[in-house]
């Protein structure tokens, strides 16, 4: 009894740690089209900064990303089982914009070099999935790797679904802070009042086919392909 607990605390602090804002994986340097909604007056305050994460939750996100996630808990990578590469294959090429989808293969593949020196047990898959990148069998995008490390960690699907869905978040939010002016204390608040609307993204596509993923985003598709010719720029996309 005593070690299954021990068992559960590991695991929730680890997931605790690929949740962490400070994670070292680059996405502090990547907007995701929210640099290009700023400049144009999309987004100006907390309120509409908020509406648009939230849409962002329902509609791209949770649709999208998360059925990469749920892809890899449905299949067995480590014993050759590509299902979840083609689910990668089929979200990443519905990134219209090229800053999006290189953005989503660095910070993936930044987190799978660091992984090995937090989570040596898996060292061994780590290896394989960077062999698959090598001679292009997959991406190697922040969602998978990310799916794959919560597996191994057995982390429950529900909260590692809605665990991504927070770092979407929080990421967004981090990148607004230097776009809008909004506060430390604002930020929180609007993070925290979304826990909700996380939550139910994922339930919305918690029984969804993840071959039938899409993105209904495409005012922030239109912002993410316009970044690379904005003036002047922060983020890399």
């Amino acid at each position: 009894m005593e070690g299954s607990a021990t068992s559960n605390q590991e695991t929730w602090l680890s997931l605790q740690l690929l949740l962490d804002s400070a994670l070292p994986v680059g996405s502090f340097a990547h907007s995701f089209g929210l640099e290009s909604l700023v400049q144009d007056g999309q987004i100006q305050d907390g309120a509409s900064l908020r509406a648009y994460m939230e849409a962002m939750l329902r509609h791209s996100w949770a649709a999208s990303d998360l059925m990469i996630i749920k892809a890899v808990y449905h299949s067995s990578i480590d014993e050759g089982d590509t299902y979840a590469y083609q689910i990668e294959e089929l979200v990443h090429l519905q990134r219209l914009a090229p800053e999006s989808r290189d953005g989503m293969e660095k910070i993936g593949r930044r987190l799978l070099k660091l992984a090995p020196e937090l989570f040596p047990s898996m060292s061994a898959l780590f290896r394989r999935v960077q062999d698959d990148i090598r001679y292009g069998r997959c991406l190697g995008s922040y969602p998978l790797v990310y799916g794959l490390i919560c597996r191994g960690l057995r982390v429950p699907l529900d909260q590692a679904a809605e665990g991504y869905l927070y770092t979407a978040v929080a990421t967004c939010v981090n990148a607004a802070l230097r776009l809008i002016s909004i506060g430390q204390t604002q930020a929180q608040r609007i993070t925290a009042s979304l826990f909700q609307s996380i939550a139910i993204s994922w339930a919305n596509v918690k029984e969804m086919d993840p071959a039938d993923a899409y993105s209904a985003m495409p005012l922030a598709e239109l912002a993410m392909i316009r970044h690379e010719t904005l003036y002047s720029r922060l983020f890399m996309s």
